[in-house]
């Protein structure tokens, strides 16, 4: 009994060594227990940069904090630039993130090793290490470059946009290197959201317009596409292909193209549209197409009708060859009619088949910044746009183009960048969550 309990001492005391060298230095254990001295050196390397790079990572987090101290005496190329100053800060951020996580890596993996050791009673042995990376640990050596270019060029660049909502980076006393910004925490949104009543009802109608603009896009998209595809499907005419491939021509020519030709058509005094009206006597004055702000919002949905609908005609015209004919054949000899086997069978199958692109063409139209820009502007000009700079026609993607280039208020125009990540990332997220990928992944 003494034998046994001194064996299963020991066993704790090694567990315990084990722990407390893998913690002191990432790959000691490694080293010094298990005689695997290629990982346990790559390990403890990682951990002597971490420690070399030390007094740069604490200057780096100083300036973060402080985002610069005001130097007016200094030449402006020597002054503190508040923006490197912020995009260092959140790159040290990222590489203390990567160092943690490959600290609780190594730490993870010697109490692994430890348990097979105590499991086997076997030492691991470097020849192992090589065949796990081989075999088990492969997709995630092959990824992690992969990892680190999103870590550093994907993620770390949005975090940078979404702190600029929390300072007061703008025109004109807050522009570096000439001045230095400040972090001002949540008083951005407290003025976009009532602190201000110009704003606030800028704000207000920009979102309201934003939502009607997406949806009513969306749907008339569908809806023309999915007209247009049961008509072409239906079609008993020798030409169908012909007039199919003549509709898929507004899909065909870049948007941006076609946009900037129906704005120069729509002109209110110059536009061929209004030009020709008029010589056919049917108006005597041009119509403001887009200068009026509901013909404006009308006529941005109507265009993008136009150039949009092709798209969803496609997919619904694929969508449906996979439907099988038997079931329209069951539905004929029963006695069902053309409109009664599109409702009943067409539509739920293709909306089936095609909800999850729809929920996308969703998100992209709150961001359709060409749709608008290139239409209208974000005009016509509202009572409050010579301060907010917020147009009839714009939503928050074309506002924040505003912002930042005609008004130089980058913080607001950050803080309504948080609202557009706020809502459409959960569509994305639950529009992931829903595909094969996802559900049947062993990630």
């Amino acid at each position: 009994m003494r034998a046994i309990s001194s064996n299963s001492a020991k066993a704790n005391i090694n567990k315990r060594f084990t722990i407390l060298l893998a913690v002191i230095v990432m790959g000691l254990a490694h080293i010094v227990v298990f005689k695997q001295y290629t990982k346990g050196i790559l390990f403890a390397l990682c951990h002597v940069a971490f420690f070399v790079f030390l007094p740069t990572i604490v200057n780096n987090f100083a300036g973060l904090i402080t985002l610069g101290e005001p130097q007016p005496d200094l030449h402006i190329l020597l002054r503190d630039n508040s923006l490197f100053l912020l995009m260092d800060g959140m790159l040290t951020i990222a590489f203390v993130a990567l160092f943690v996580g490959v600290y609780v890596i190594s730490v993870r993996n010697a109490l692994k090793l430890q348990a097979e050791f105590d499991n086997t009673g076997r030492m691991p042995t470097t020849k192992g290490f090589f065949a796990e990376l081989a075999t088990g640990s492969f997709p995630i050596v092959a990824l992690l470059p992969t990892v680190l270019l999103i870590l550093f060029f994907v993620v770390v660049p949005l975090i940078f946009a979404a702190s600029v909502a929390f300072t007061n980076y703008s025109s004109p006393h807050n522009i570096p290197p000439n001045n230095v910004i400040d972090w001002v925490g949540l008083d951005n949104f407290r003025f976009m959201f009532g602190g201000n009543a110009l704003w606030a009802g800028a704000l207000g109608r920009v979102i309201i317009w934003t939502l009607a603009w997406a949806a009513l896009a969306t749907f008339t998209c569908y809806v023309g596409g999915f007209f247009m595809a049961v008509v072409m499907n239906n079609a008993k005419m020798r030409i169908a292909p012909f007039f199919r491939a003549i509709l898929i021509l507004p899909y065909a020519v870049p948007g941006v193209i076609s946009l900037m030709v129906w704005s120069n058509m729509l002109n209110g005094a110059f536009g061929v549209v209004n030009r020709t009206l008029i010589q056919l006597g049917i108006i005597s004055t041009g119509i403001p197409w887009l200068t009026d702000v509901w013909l404006a919002r009308f006529m941005t949905v109507a265009i993008n009708l136009w150039v949009g609908f092709p798209y969803f005609m496609l997919l619904v015209t694929g969508t449906m060859t996979a439907i099988s004919q038997d079931i329209y054949e069951a539905a004929k000899i029963d006695g069902a009619s053309t409109f009664q086997t599109t409702r009943r069978i067409t539509l739920p199958l293709v909306l089936y088949q095609t909800t999850p692109l729809i929920i996308m063409s969703f998100n992209h139209n709150i961001n359709n910044f060409g749709a608008i820009f290139f239409l209208t502007g974000g005009g016509p000009t509202m009572p409050d746009s010579v301060t907010t700079s917020a147009g009839g026609t714009d939503i928050l993607v074309s506002w924040i183009f505003n912002l930042t280039v005609n008004l130089q208020q980058f913080h607001y125009a950050s803080v309504l960048a948080v609202m557009i990540f706020v809502a459409i990332a959960p569509f994305a997220i639950f529009n992931f969550m829903q595909t094969k990928s996802f559900k049947e992944g062993d990630v």
